[in-house]
């Protein structure tokens, strides 16, 4: 659709999945949707036939479906990363719908990469994991029965991220669109400066190192919101370095 937007630019990242079956079906849930990229963190079977058998003419996702040993790897030159959880972890992360989290992301791939995050099929993902994105998102299921397949939650943010795409510019709200011009920062640059914070809170003993959880979760939060251009994150890492300068 001319109108719409080009969704090359998202990942869906299947962190740590046990049925290698599930990996096959996301990957044709992906490509009814017009997604292709595919990124899998430590798969516990990876390749194998039942993917290859499921996949059912998603073959070419498959084949090029990059396998990393961390998410920080999978989520490496990424602008933003929405966790896909319906566990309630009391984390201080926004939580939205994922038809929200969608239109979001198709603001944001206007400034790069983008990727949708899926745990274990048994477990989901852990706390560092959703920690690493910056958004929370689920699924509004039934009261009475809220699990959905591995492949079919791929299956619902593929197709929220198709109808998110295809409204047209001039009918998308405002809010979605992303500034035109603006650097913002990746995955790896905000990472490392969250590094550089801790070390530089825990020397001034303002961070306890046996107990970092809490605080961090909500500096994560904080940062989160403001999305960080590549500049801001110089300035506050210089910042940082600087009050290291101090103490020496």
């Amino acid at each position: 659709m001319s109108d719409g937007t080009d969704l090359s630019a998202v990942r869906i990242v299947l962190s740590q999945t046990s049925h290698p079956g599930n990996i096959g079906a996301a990957a044709r849930a992906m490509k009814t949707m017009g997604l292709s990229q595919l990124y899998l963190v430590r798969p516990k079977q990876y390749p194998h036939d039942d993917a290859a058998a499921l996949a059912s003419g998603a073959d070419d996702i498959l084949s090029r479906a990059v396998v990393c040993d961390s998410l920080d790897d999978a989520l490496t030159g990424t602008v933003m990363a929405v966790a896909a959880t319906a566990r309630n972890r009391d984390l201080s992360h926004e939580v939205v719908a994922c038809r929200e989290a969608c239109r979001r992301l198709v603001g944001e791939v206007l400034r790069g990469e983008v990727a949708i995050v899926f745990g274990t099929e048994r477990t989901g993902l852990t706390i560092a994991e959703v920690n690493k994105c910056g958004l929370i998102a689920t699924i509004p299921t039934g009261r009475e029965y809220a699990s959905l397949n591995l492949a079919q939650a791929v299956q619902v943010f593929a197709y929220e991220m198709r109808m998110a795409a295809d409204v047209p510019e001039r009918e998308a709200p405002p809010e979605v669109g992303a500034r035109p011009g603006v650097n913002v920062a990746t995955h790896d640059e905000v990472e490392r400066f969250y590094e550089h914070l801790a070390s530089v809170l825990v020397e001034t003993q303002f961070l306890d190192p046996a107990q970092p959880g809490r605080l961090m979760q909500r500096l994560r939060r904080l940062f989160a919101r403001a999305r960080l251009e590549k500049e801001e994150v110089n300035i506050l890492r210089g910042i940082l370095s600087a009050v290291q300068g101090k103490g020496q």
